[in-house]
């Protein structure tokens, strides 16, 4: 090889100055790179946490900067790791908070019930705790009804809402009986009924792999938190509450939402200060996960016209 043939052809004190080039340049390669990683693991952005109005503490994640500021609420049985696919992308040009509601992924579960109204709580407290003063709530599933419940214990703050394939329908007709009938499964065996109840709104051209991490996850859940947050969301459309908390909060509501459900705009805008609805065609009810460019562009649209009625 060249580089041995000039080694050999130079005389000792040659060979060992270039050995000694060589090496040093090697031990600072070597000492950048573990000033890089370093620097990397201290700037690694760990869940921060919030009391909730109960005491309970409330994880968080907080990333990006500029307003508004965008706060993600996951659905049943979920956690913050479902905006996976979320963060990055928004966290370039807004500020994305990412919680776990209480009885979910880090956050405490000391409560006996779990309403939508406690889970408000727990969304205005990391809200404060972010110091935010002009902020989008953005709740998939069962978060669609938890941020309603938020914006109303933060006036002045929410400019508007965000639901992630949900609130289809706030008047939706349900009796105690239907209600009986659908947790019934789950308290019967909520592991299986658990995965029978969401596979169901899961898209058959879903990667399997995620597919089935949606499925194992979901179906770990503690039963005690799962069963008691569906009757507590499930029950506020036997009362009729699931409309009436629209009506004590005046702010836009926009939603993202596949096409498993028709919408009903009427009933909605019965009781919304307003309503639109963007709707991916053939998109199940974890879009934002098994179609995550395609809903991304359909979230920052739907930030984008909450932003121009906030100038308004």
């Amino acid at each position: 090889m060249k580089f041995e043939r000039y080694i050999v052809g130079m005389d000792s004190k040659q060979n060992f100055q270039t050995t000694k080039r060589i090496l040093v340049t090697l031990f600072s390669c070597w000492m950048l790179l573990v000033l890089t990683v370093g620097a990397a693991q201290a700037q690694t952005n760990w869940p921060q946490f919030a009391a909730s109005k109960d005491g309970v503490p409330i994880s968080y994640e907080d990333y990006g900067s500029g307003e508004p500021t965008l706060v993600f609420v996951h659905g049943w049985s979920g956690d913050a790791r479902y905006w996976r696919a979320q963060v990055s992308s928004f966290s370039k040009k807004y500020r994305v908070v990412v919680l776990d509601l209480a009885g979910h992924g880090h956050s405490g579960m000391s409560r006996s019930m779990y309403s939508m109204g406690a889970f408000g709580e727990d969304v205005r407290a990391v809200a404060e705790a972010t110091g935010s003063r002009k902020v989008i709530l953005i709740g998939h599933s069962m978060g669609g009804s938890v941020i309603a419940e938020a914006a109303r214990l933060l006036p002045g703050r929410v400019i508007g809402l965000i639901g992630i394939d949900t609130l289809e329908n706030i008047e939706y007709p349900m009796t105690r009986e239907e209600l009986k009938k659908m947790v019934a499964p789950l308290e019967q065996d909520f592991r299986t009924g658990s995965r029978q109840f969401v596979g169901e709104m899961i898209s058959p051209q879903t990667d399997p792999q995620l597919r089935e991490w949606i499925l194992s996850d979901i179906s770990a859940a503690p039963p005690s938190v799962a069963l008691s947050a569906m009757n507590e969301m499930m029950t506020q459309y036997v009362t009729g509450d699931a409309a009436k908390v629209f009506e004590k909060i005046r702010i836009p509501v926009v939603t993202v939402n596949g096409d498993l459900w028709p919408i009903n705009y009427e009933a909605n805008r019965r009781h919304m200060f307003s309503y639109e609805a963007i709707v991916l065609k053939r998109a199940d009810h974890f879009l934002m996960m098994n179609r995550p460019e395609e809903f991304n562009r359909a979230l920052e649209k739907a930030i984008r016209m909450l932003s121009v009625q906030d100038r308004k």
